[in-house]
């Protein structure tokens, strides 16, 4: 498992490249990140970048939820942007655990995901 956080518009965007299968250790490195911003600001964007992306292990999962239901009304935008079908599921899948808009973009607009989640 790999991942890569930034933060763009002094960290009101978050951008999270995930890559392989997702772990519960890596929730512990990204989400104090996420909470800061959300801290600083009371609501945030995130576009989540899924590259050669396996899925989550058990303690993932769990993590994922946790923070779904953490930050319910905290994201005012999420964008997912993968390579598969599947993935393209995930942002149906992902609507009842948040108020943000979702929408999904495949790897090849990723330039549009990002005009996305910086327009209003």
């Amino acid at each position: 498992m790999s991942y890569e956080i930034t933060e763009v518009a002094d960290g009101k965007i978050i951008e999270l490249i995930l890559s392989g299968k997702l772990t519960a250790e890596a929730y512990e490195h990204f989400v104090p990140v996420v909470d800061a911003q959300i801290e600083r600001w009371g609501k945030v964007r995130m576009m989540v970048v899924l590259q050669d992306f396996h899925g989550w292990d058990a303690g993932a999962l769990w993590a994922d939820t946790k923070f779904a239901v953490k930050h319910f009304h905290d994201l005012e935008k999420l964008a997912l942007v993968g390579e598969s079908k599947w993935e393209a599921g995930m942002a149906t899948f992902c609507k009842p655990f948040t108020k943000a808009t979702v929408k999904y973009f495949d790897h090849t607009d990723i330039e549009d995901a990002r005009a996305w989640i910086q327009g209003d």
